[in-house]
């Protein structure tokens, strides 16, 4: 499963902190993360692995991942946005979420809907293991 964390400035503690508590999720031997630069740097604090880093945000990141969606090689975004801040990549973030609905693609923009996405994704991954084994 290809994951894809992007967090705006004043939120990436939050997802650091979401990734943390839900390391099992995020470690599993099966996922592997894209992120945009500042985010992925984050992330890698808290000594994940399966990181691949992508431009910051502002220089292109959102659109790389973007890029992603439409190849077909991302299974789900964890995108925390700030609602109380303007950005000046604001088109490229809303291009991200009309991708995500277009490609029908599990969407996340806060700590609550990201925790009820991986719940899901982790009983998924729980059904594709066992029906692997049979």
């Amino acid at each position: 499963m290809n994951i894809a964390l992007i967090a705006h400035d004043k939120m990436k503690v939050e997802m650091s902190s979401f990734v943390q508590a839900n390391r099992s999720f995020y470690s599993h031997k099966s996922n592997f993360i894209y992120a945009t630069k500042n985010t992925g740097n984050e992330i890698l604090t808290i000594g994940l692995s399966n990181v691949t880093l992508l431009s910051s945000g502002p220089m292109g990141g959102d659109a790389q991942i973007a890029s992603l969606i439409v190849e077909g090689k991302i299974d789900a975004v964890f995108f925390f946005i700030d609602p109380l801040c303007s950005h000046v990549h604001e088109v490229d973030i809303y291009m991200l979420i009309r991708l995500c609905n277009v490609h029908n693609i599990p969407l996340a923009t806060n700590p609550l809907s990201a925790f009820h996405i991986v719940s899901s994704l982790s009983a998924h991954q729980l059904v594709r293991t066992k029906e692997s084994l049979n």
